[in-house]
């Protein structure tokens, strides 16, 4: 790192690291919503679709089918479909 090849005492990085690190969670769990509608789960999906509407459609749609203990797994295809496959059971 930088600083350290300036001339920072590494424990000290870390502790600010360390600090830093703390406030950030601390933040994100103060300003978190929790999700409760399939309209928010799409909004998610969306944004974490880059910007996509179709897919955060399909992963709303995923979510209602496997519920918030499901897993989902998002693949990348060979073709151009865009497709929701569910598999019952464990899978491994």
């Amino acid at each position: 790192h930088k600083a350290v090849a300036a001339g920072m005492n590494p424990m000290d990085l870390k502790r600010g690291i360390d600090l830093a690190v703390t406030d950030v969670v601390a933040t994100l769990i103060k300003n978190a919503k929790k999700i409760k509608t399939s309209e928010e789960v799409a909004q998610v999906g969306t944004i974490a679709g880059n910007g996509d509407a179709s897919v955060g459609k399909m992963i709303a749609e995923a979510m209602q089918k496997v519920g918030n203990e499901g897993v989902i797994t998002v693949e990348e295809a060979k073709t151009a479909e865009t497709e929701l496959e569910v598999v019952e059971g464990m899978q491994f």
